[in-house]
């Protein structure tokens, strides 16, 4: 339906590229399942368009200059040839490799979106559909019934677990606030969506990674809102007086936090794995064991499972499921068990390409791309978030769709 409004007002009407591009940037507000459509229809008409240009004999200039594109395709590449060496079965490394070229999305959008009017309804479309996503969080919080939402299931998780929730609400209240001029909505209603999006984080959902998120987009908002001279004293002293005043002031934060002192606590004195703490603890260190074991190529796309199964011994399908689709919650470290410690490098060098390219973004544009960037290098750091299928579609999407109003407009603004 968002979809809809927004083609009924474009003043020169709705490609079907701009409207698949719509319909994916409004997926990453529902379930998994209409995101899997979205997919698909992102896959063949950006494909279908590819090559429909290659046989015109026209020129694609899109990823001229940009540094990001060629590192996906590297990390692509790399994945693909570890299929060679795996030590997984054929149908599981390709389920995985499958899971490891999302990261295709951010290109492909890329392509679908070519002007900045397409790229601004798109971005429009990500933030009406984010909004509404935000709404019925509170709407739960209130008491009131939702068709599509878990009325009583704490904690007032909508489509998705309060892990992918607190970190695409964080993310989202980012996109909204630094975009308002280009949403062309009033600043004080962004302002209003954001503080709505990232209340709702550090009040009621229970991600202990969406806390340090919204944290890290209110310092980034308030480190860009303030004078140069005083930025590194709000830097420094705004997160910390933040961390302070929640400990002290909410009860749901204050308890999440001595919950990851004891885990962590007792990992170390008893190797207690029975927590979430300690058996993510326990995971990463059967991670870096694998890394160890074949450092220079990895053990290949989709081995973690049987990897560090192997190294767990007697307990692991207690430890890691019956399975093979676990992940060390830590993406790094899943990339160095598959890739060696190439994988690391390959991930550090797409956040580094992709930072180099926003540089030369619009201010607004290239702030809000910032802040995913590095809400997507933390989730990374705690989870493995591209990996997983709705919290990593999340960032390469929105990722794909602030690239792309980053390379349109900047193309507008050159060509005026």
């Amino acid at each position: 339906m968002t979809t809809a409004v927004i083609a009924q007002t474009a003043p020169e009407g709705c490609s079907p590229r701009l409207i698949v591009a719509c319909l994916v940037a409004v997926s990453v507000s529902l379930p998994m399942a209409p995101i899997s459509i979205a997919k698909l229809l992102l896959f063949v008409f950006a494909l279908g368009y590819l090559g429909l240009t290659y046989w015109r004999g026209e020129a694609e200039h899109t990823f001229a200059g940009l540094w990001t594109a060629p590192a996906i395709l590297l990390i692509c590449v790399a994945f693909s040839l570890s299929l060679l060496w795996t030590s997984a079965s054929l149908g599981e490394a390709l389920t995985i490799l499958i899971k490891h070229l999302k990261l295709l999305e951010i290109l492909l959008l890329a392509l679908l979106i070519r002007t900045a009017r397409d790229a601004r309804l798109a971005i429009t479309a990500f933030a009406l559909g984010q909004t509404v996503y935000i709404a019925s969080a509170w709407l739960l919080v209130a008491g009131l019934p939702l068709p599509w939402g878990k009325l009583g299931e704490k904690p007032y998780a909508v489509f998705s677990s309060y892990l992918d929730q607190s970190i695409i609400f964080a993310s989202a209240a980012a996109v909204i606030w630094h975009l308002h001029a280009q949403l062309r909505w009033p600043r004080w209603l962004a302002g209003m969506i954001a503080a709505a999006a990232l209340s709702m984080v550090l009040l009621f959902l229970e991600g202990r990674t969406g806390y340090l998120v919204a944290l890290s987009m209110i310092a980034l908002m308030i480190l860009w809102m303030v004078s140069k001279k005083w930025r590194l004293v709000a830097l420094l002293v705004v997160p910390a007086a933040m961390m302070v005043g929640l400990f002290l002031g909410s009860t749901t934060f204050h308890n999440r936090v001595a919950k990851v002192l004891g885990e962590g606590q007792a990992y170390a004195q008893q190797s207690e794995i029975e927590t979430s703490s300690g058996w993510r603890l326990n995971a990463w260190h059967r991670s870096l064991q694998a890394i160890a074991e074949r450092p220079l190529l990895g053990h290949g796309v989709g081995s973690f499972t049987t990897t560090v199964k192997r190294l767990e011994g007697p307990t692991a399908d207690k430890t890691f499921g019956s399975g093979n689709s676990s992940n060390p919650h830590q993406e790094f470290l899943l990339w160095g068990v598959e890739l060696g410690v190439l994988g690391p490098l390959l991930l550090m060098g797409l956040i580094i390409c992709t930072y180099r390219d926003i540089r030369h973004f619009a201010t607004p544009v290239a702030r809000a791309t910032l802040s995913v960037l590095v809400a997507m290098t933390i989730a990374c750091m705690l989870n493995s978030a591209l990996y997983d299928g709705l919290i990593g579609d999340f960032f390469v999407v929105t990722l794909g769709l602030l690239m792309s109003l980053g390379i349109r407009t900047r193309e507008a603004h050159a060509g005026a």
